[in-house]
């Protein structure tokens, strides 16, 4: 290799280009920095490869600035997982090159899909320094299409997890399209993201984790971020997330005895389940005392004096109010269809402790004799500040805290009880978390629950959350109520995206037996000053009221960005109501879209409108401004932008223009538009 490229080097530039073609991707991947000194370019060549071996077309949407790249990363996620033959064409296979090492520096986003393809070869031996370079290189994880996945393969996503998470550069997780979650996996990859760590069972012991305990010493910080500080109370999420995982390991360290199968779960009956062979469990999670632990601290208290505790807390436990939204059923675990390629049938004893697992923490919602409770309430108690004991299972003060993912994306991912639960109880304190997007999970009355963590993470001291993204088919508030929740909850949030499709129940009052939410979510206190730079909120059909949008505005003083989607309202004295809010107290808004909003009685606050010397960009789409009096309106519309010098785009799609088409060419092209 040395001569051949030190020969190459000093080829002339139009022979080297000639040349550039006919070689393989290993060497042309290396000699790529020498190319670009000569003043060569390879784009076309990568583009050419990308072509004939991907055989797809990127997005329209996607601006491709670096054609190798692109084709690197995609070439490694193929020969991942097995969908590429590197032996079936001559500029792929080179045996002095590993291909997935070679790939790797590339790799900025990695996509695992179904049944976690390419988790347990990632975390191989052969290939430990691909994985150590992914651990610098990869930014983003996503989760596409997640199917159930066996014990193996858990325990490879969780030492995947820890390297490229705890110990490596990732920053972002996103999960998409998981019509049903398997509870133990949906916690681990949760708690994990959070900076959580437990190694599992018989699995080998991290190198970087011991050089770093070498290196340093524990920070007491990064224990008490959960537990809070000068607080022995242990938090929920924590026993909650450790039962998760515990039960996990268990099941993997060794067989249970099989389980008498059941369709209902009391309280005696869960922490009976949870609790088997407890003296294992508890060392599991309670290792000997270190350094940072007095041999002499208690652990918890013993099993049925938890169980009072939580059904005496759990008892007191106000629930939030049922929305009209159809809230997510337990959920059964699929099993895989027999015949298919790869897949395996659960026998033996282990595969009944696996199912009684995913029972506890499935199924839920049910009362009989009025013993048993909702799982969710059992396993993780109230979120009202009160101390459940949450069966007695021990908190994660076992588990090691590293660095989390600042960015979490959940799309289309069904959030259970336990689930909702879990994620709240996590976000309360994840104190890195910078973007949040939570996109038609279901959530339903857990609403309440995520503005509680919300608030929580707001007080805690260096909360860097400053972007909330939230969308669903329902929520238990109109959603002017949910965003004036949102605001109040976190005051320096600088972009919230939120979007309702149906109306909420509580947008009908005259519907019976329609109770509201609690008191302190709804307060009819003035709204605090808050830091929103952009705004966006996507409506349901209904008459929305102007006076709360208007004092969610004049909060808004630093308001740079707002669009309005399928907004309504009761007449057009609220529309210019709403204008002018803007022009007296969002000075800063800059630009402004308006979409699929009927507007044709509204002309005149549009050239109201039109005659803010503030903005800079005003978007009008499908709001049929030109479906009344076209000839009229045109000419005053573009007379009121001559008058404002600081406009500087107007978008008028889907406007019905009509008769009128002609003349607005001509004036926009006049004004430039």
């Amino acid at each position: 290799m040395g001569v051949l490229e030190s020969g190459v080097w000093a080829l002339p530039g139009p022979i080297l280009q000639s040349i550039l073609p006919l070689l393989n991707i290993y060497y042309l991947e290396r000699i790529e920095e020498t190319a670009l000194k000569k003043g060569l370019s390879t784009q076309a060549i990568w583009r050419r490869l990308w072509d004939e071996l991907m055989k797809t077309r990127p997005s329209s949407l996607e601006s491709v600035t670096c054609w190798r790249a692109k084709f690197m990363e995609a070439f490694f996620s193929h020969v991942l997982r097995g969908t590429i033959d590197v032996s079936s064409d001559r500029r792929l296979c080179d045996q002095r090159f590993s291909p997935l090492l070679h790939s790797s520096r590339h790799v900025r986003q990695l996509t695992i899909c179904n049944m976690l393809q390419g988790a347990t070869e990632l975390v191989a031996e052969p290939n430990r320094r691909v994985l150590e370079t992914l651990a610098s290189s990869l930014h983003t994880l996503k989760f596409r299409h997640l199917l159930f996945s066996d014990v193996a393969a858990q325990q490879s996503l969780r030492q995947l997890l820890h390297q490229l998470i705890h110990h490596g550069a990732v920053s972002q997780v996103s999960l998409y399209s998981w019509p049903v979650p398997e509870s133990a996996l949906f916690i681990l990859i949760l708690t994990m993201s959070a900076g959580f760590w437990q190694p599992g069972p018989g699995g080998p012991p991290c190198r970087l984790c011991g050089e770093a305990s070498r290196g340093r010493a524990p920070s007491r910080d990064e224990g008490s971020l959960l537990l809070g500080s000068r607080r022995p109370r242990r938090d929920a999420a924590e026993r909650c997330a450790a039962a998760l995982m515990a039960s996990r390991r268990k099941s993997e360290a060794k067989q249970m005895p099989r389980a008498a199968p059941a369709t209902r779960v009391t309280r005696r009956s869960t922490q009976e389940s949870l609790t088997a062979g407890g003296t294992d469990l508890k060392r599991e999670l309670h290792p000997p005392a270190t350094s940072h632990e007095a041999p002499g601290t208690k652990r918890s208290p013993s099993a049925p004096a938890a169980t009072s505790s939580a059904s005496s807390s759990t008892s007191s436990y106000k629930r939030a109010p049922a929305s009209s939204a159809p809230q997510p059923k337990p959920l059964k675990r699929f099993k895989r269809a027999a015949g298919k390629k790869g897949a395996r049938t659960r026998q033996g004893p282990g595969a009944e402790s696996e199912d009684l697992y995913d029972f506890v923490f499935i199924v839920a919602g049910e009362k009989e004799d009025g013993e048993e409770m909702e799982i969710g309430e059992v396993a993780c108690g109230a979120l009202d500040g009160s101390d459940p004991s949450c069966l007695g299972l021990p908190a994660l003060e076992a588990s090691q805290r590293f660095r989390s993912i600042s960015t979490l994306e959940l799309f289309t991912v069904p959030l259970s009880t336990e689930a909702a639960l879990t994620l709240c109880h996590l976000l309360s304190s994840w104190v890195s978390l910078e973007s949040l997007t939570l996109s038609y999970n279901g959530l339903g009355s857990n609403i309440f629950r995520l503005l509680d963590s919300l608030r929580a993470l707001s007080g805690q001291a260096g909360c860097r959350l400053r972007a909330l993204h939230l969308s669903d088919l329902f929520s238990p508030l109109p959603i002017l109520e949910l965003t004036r929740a949102i605001v109040r909850a976190l005051p320096l949030l600088r972009v919230l995206s939120i979007r309702v499709d149906h109306p909420s129940q509580r947008d009908n009052p005259g519907v019976p037996g329609n109770a509201g939410p609690p008191s302190h979510i709804i307060g009819d206190e003035e709204i605090p000053e808050n830091c929103l730079e952009q705004l966006e909120m996507g409506f349901p059909r209904g008459a929305q009221p102007a006076p709360l949008l208007c004092s969610i505005l004049k909060a808004s003083g630093s308001l740079q960005q707002l669009s309005l989607d399928s907004a309504t309202f009761a007449s057009p004295q609220d529309f210019g109501l709403v204008l002018q809010t803007l022009k007296e107290y969002n000075l800063a808004l800059k630009r402004l879209s308006f979409h699929d909003m009927n507007l044709a009685d509204c002309q005149s606050e549009v050239l109201f409108l039109l005659q803010n010397l503030t903005l800079q960009e005003i978007t009008f789409s499908f709001c049929r401004l030109f479906e009344k009096r076209p000839a009229q309106f045109l000419p005053e519309m573009v007379a009121a932008m001559k008058g404002n010098s600081t406009l500087k785009g107007l978008r008028l799609p889907g406007n019905r223009l009509g008769g009128g088409q002609t003349l607005g060419r001509e004036r926009g092209k006049e004004l430039g538009l």
